[in-house]
């Protein structure tokens, strides 16, 4: 159940409005489908001992669609060709709701429900004495288990213009129906619409979203109601008006739609259904929902003021976060040491522990790995091709940032600095997003690196999500934030891939192989295997599975492994073969990561036998073969599909900091985009820029296309280039020409 709709678990008295786009199909006719439903929706709330009210639209359509069929079988031939007069709403409202309120008796009693039709007008209200009898002819017909079904007397309503008159009491189905919740204390009022509930703009527009709970204080002034319902009075703008009415007056109320076939059912089973109006939704969602794109609103701006800095103050930027690493270390120390002490606390596993810990040593190495990333070659705006379209007319594909971030991370404070550093050199915004166990661990690194950053940029570039609870909120924020990297257990990934239009990258498991051939060199394979599995247990690097040639067995090779990775206090399991050869327990998956010192063993026939277990169970993340027969190794690196594939290597080399890359952001599994440890050039995208100098397309007889190849100019003019560029636009912006970071000057150029 949706936390905010909680309250529903309390309704006992329900109020449920059908507009008339529900009650009639696109031609006019009866929606016998959905009405049928709709009863069956109340039969069985009834049974679960809810009181339910209906008040329903649809007598004038279905009036006006009698009579204009009795008007044309009685019409001659002549008179059908005048102009045909529109019919007057009062007696279509006559003839319609005789025949409404006589479906809605025939289906009730197809389900042993009985319904009784109430029909009202706004005067009618004016007097006390008919609202004290309306209570309590409705609280009979609860009583007697009898369905209330109210409907405007338009037929005889005062006046003058019914359908476009918004004053007096009431003026429609949607404000009868929260005037009817006022007045007949309702627990709950579910109108029921042809969409899915309240959008941002008209639902036809793509860029539309839906508002899954109305703040009045946010959407009031920044909605963009369409055309109205296309029959009917009021469509959305009365249905939000009705709804604004009655929440304020302490009665919830859910917009959804009409046309699924158990709405109001998942409604009152509290589902994130429809949109929600609610007295305290200012006090949920205002705060929360505002903050969330606020913030992934400023991390974009900020991440576009970063990236027109010259190469040199993006660099000085992460020279002075390594330095601010160092220059605290003791108290990131502290502030680890007591994330630290409350996981033992509260018992989390040791593997979450180790991860969550920071070693001695550990600050200074992310320092230094921050200032490697800073002398590499500015990864933005590099020329990747150019081509010559036609005479002065050049194309060049050039590297650009993806724009925001969102990384959600589990246990690994570390992760936070290698992120940060890694936004910044590739120029996004960046949202963060850590496990609670290392909260304080990850405000101190926060407040570290934001500090660090210049004002021209702002510390917004890097926000810090605090609550679990905003995640689902930044994860609908398709149009701000450009990918999302999970990076932590099979469980995390997956939820996220499930509630999120977002593009996502990451690996969902970290189930590494060390297959041992017949023709390793077992020393080495010792190593190898060792180094694999103890160095870092937690990691998602780390052999969970080792895979033996069956020969390696026959030799003795195999034990001598066993007894080198229990004698380091590797608790061992057994495949099918090596449980039973080997006396050890049985694996309950090939498909599992320990996370721990503890891995399964399994033997295979050969190579390729090594790689079938792989590709079935395997996780497509890192897998080593050890062998000295070079053509065996090189079927192994061919063949297997995963990230990194490794001959005669620990698979604990899979890691941005040791192939070079400075730092990564996680290691991915996803073929598309980036593949591995992904560092500045997995966050990096690219875009084109095309100079001319006045060429038209004209049916392409404008210009003469040649396709020519252009040579790439050396790194470092391209690189001075559009740092010159770069620093005309921070001149501009800062409203001088001169003496910009760069050193060059514009007017003399």
């Amino acid at each position: 159940m949706d936390p905010s709709r909680a309250f529903v678990k309390n309704a006992k008295r329900v109020i449920i409005k059908v507009g008339t786009a529900v009650v009639t199909r696109a031609n006019g006719g009866l929606a016998l489908g959905r009405l049928g439903s709709l009863c069956e929706q109340v039969k069985e709330l009834m049974s679960a001992g809810l009181e339910v009210i209906l008040v329903t639209s649809g007598a004038v359509g279905i009036g006006r669609q009698r009579l204009r069929y009795q008007r044309l079988i009685n019409s001659s031939f002549v008179d059908l060709q005048k102009p045909q007069v529109e019919l007057d709403g009062k007696p279509c409202a006559a003839v319609g709701q005789s025949g409404l309120m006589a479906l809605y008796d025939s289906l009730f009693s197809q389900l042993d429900v009985a319904s009784s039709q109430l029909l009202v007008t706004d005067n009618e209200f004016k007097d006390p004495e008919f609202r004290r009898q309306l209570n309590h002819t409705v609280t009979s017909l609860l009583e007697l288990r009898v369905v209330p079904i109210f409907n405007e007397n338009d037929a005889v309503s005062t006046r003058k213009a019914p359908y476009e008159d918004a004053t007096g009491i009431f003026w429609d189905n949607d404000s009868l129906a929260a005037l009817l919740a006022l007045e007949l204390r309702a627990d709950l009022l579910i109108l029921l619409s042809d969409v899915d509930g309240l959008y941002s703009g008209p639902p036809s527009d793509p860029r539309s979203k839906l508002i899954h709970t109305y703040v009045k204080e946010k959407h009031d002034e920044t909605i963009t109601f369409g055309d109205k319902s296309r029959v009917g009075r009021g469509g959305m703008t009365a249905k939000v008006k009705a709804a604004c009415h009655a929440a304020e007056a302490g009665i919830p109320v859910v917009i959804t739609s009409g046309f699924a076939a158990d709405g109001a059912l998942r409604v009152l089973q509290g589902e994130h259904l429809g949109t929600l109006f609610h007295k305290d939704a200012h006090l949920w969602f205002s705060v929360k929902e505002h903050n969330a794109r606020q913030m992934a609103v400023n991390a974009r701006d900020a991440s576009r003021r970063l990236q027109v800095l010259s190469s040199s103050d993006r660099r000085k930027i992460l020279l002075d976060v390594a330095d601010a690493l160092e220059a605290n270390e003791e108290l990131i120390r502290r502030e680890n040491e007591s994330d630290v002490c409350v996981a033992k606390e509260t018992r989390i596993a040791d593997a979450l522990v180790s991860r969550l810990t920071l070693k001695p040593g550990k600050i200074a190495g992310l320092a230094k790995s921050v200032r490697v990333l800073a002398d590499m070659n500015d990864p933005i705006g590099e020329v990747l091709e150019r081509t010559e379209l036609a005479d002065g007319l050049i194309l060049e594909k050039t590297t650009s940032p993806l724009g925001v971030l969102l990384i959600i991370f589990e246990s690994r404070p570390d992760a936070l600095v290698q992120i940060a550093s890694l936004a910044i050199r590739s120029g996004n915004g960046l949202l963060l997003k850590g496990g609670k166990e290392a909260t304080r661990s990850n405000a101190i690194l926060h407040k570290i690196i934001t500090e660090a950053l210049p004002k021209s940029v702002g510390s917004e570039l890097i926000g810090l999500v605090n609550s679990r609870d905003e995640i689902p909120d930044l994860l609908k924020l398709d149009d701000v934030i450009d990918l999302v990297i999970p990076r932590g257990s099979n469980k995390l990934v997956s939820e996220i891939k499930e509630s999120t239009k977002i593009p996502v990258l990451g690996h969902a498991d970290g189930v590494c192989h060390v297959y041992v051939d017949k023709a390793a060199d077992l020393d080495m394979a010792e190593r190898i295997v060792l180094d694999a599995k103890t160095d870092y247990p937690a990691a998602c690097n780390a052999m969970e599975t080792l895979l033996v040639h069956e020969a390696v067995m026959k030799t003795g090779g195999l034990d001598k492994l066993v007894l080198a990775l229990q004698a380091a206090g590797v608790r061992l399991y057994g495949g099918l073969k090596a449980a039973d050869r080997l006396t050890l327990p049985k694996a309950s998956s090939f498909h599992h990561e320990y996370s721990s010192m503890a891995c399964t063993v399994e033997i295979v026939k050969d190579v390729l036998g090594a790689i079938d277990h792989i590709h079935e169970h395997g996780s497509a993340h890192t897998d080593c073969i050890i062998t000295e027969d070079r053509d065996v190794a090189e079927v192994f690196l061919r063949q297997v599909d995963s990230a990194a594939v490794f001959h005669n290597a620990s698979t604990r080399f899979c890691d941005g900091a040791r192939f070079g890359l400075g730092a990564e952001v996680g290691i991915s599994t996803s073929r598309i985009h980036a593949r591995g440890p992904v560092g500045v050039e997995g966050l990096l995208t690219t875009r084109w820029l095309l100079r001319g100098n006045g060429q038209v397309v004209d049916g392409d007889h404008g210009v003469k296309f040649t396709h020519k190849e252009v040579p790439i100019d050396c790194r470092k003019k391209a690189s001075r280039m559009l740092d010159a560029a770069n620093g005309a636009v921070y001149a501009l912006s800062s409203g001088t020409l001169e003496g910009f970071s760069n050193g060059i000057n514009l007017k003399t150029g």
